[in-house]
């Protein structure tokens, strides 16, 4: 699927993946709004999605550009996963001719977990609903940092 009439910035759909290598978390945002929600979360083995299941949200939702979330550690400075996270990055891209971003996504997990529980206790923390979540705060963090709030 390749898109053709884009959508200038700040009126793009944007869809948003937490890689892991067992499951990769996916919301859908809106520039417009700043806001995201969560889709569902993907199986992965050792950072491989079923790509059959991506392009099924790829071709419901139809984004403008997509949004991986980078890990990191603390410091800045990138590990063996960071590595994993743009190749899946650039995949994603060749799959679809969609433009891909990556974003710094230091301490969302730890951000996904505290919101989950607080709107459900621990039965909300299970791995799907913390890679979503994960992926929620990723295109957050994405919108803020392109609109400078």
């Amino acid at each position: 699927m390749t898109k053709t009439n884009r959508k200038p910035p700040g009126e793009r759909t944007v869809m948003g993946f937490d890689f892991g290598t067992k499951s990769i978390g996916i919301a859908i945002g809106q520039e417009l709004t700043g806001s995201a929600s969560s889709l569902k979360a993907v199986k992965a083995q050792d950072g491989i999605p079923n790509w059959e299941h991506i392009a099924l949200q790829v071709n419901e939702w139809q984004p403008d550009l997509m949004v991986v979330g980078l890990p990191l550690n603390m410091d800045g400075t990138p590990q063996e996963v960071t590595f994993k996270a743009k190749k899946f990055a650039n995949r994603l891209h060749n799959h679809y001719g969609i433009p891909v971003h990556t974003q710094d996504e230091r301490l969302t997990t730890a951000d996904a977990k505290a919101r989950l529980f607080a709107s459900g206790g621990y039965k909300n923390l299970g791995k799907g609903n913390v890679d979503n979540m994960s992926a929620v705060i990723i295109l957050e963090s994405f919108f803020a940092s392109s609109y400078g709030e």
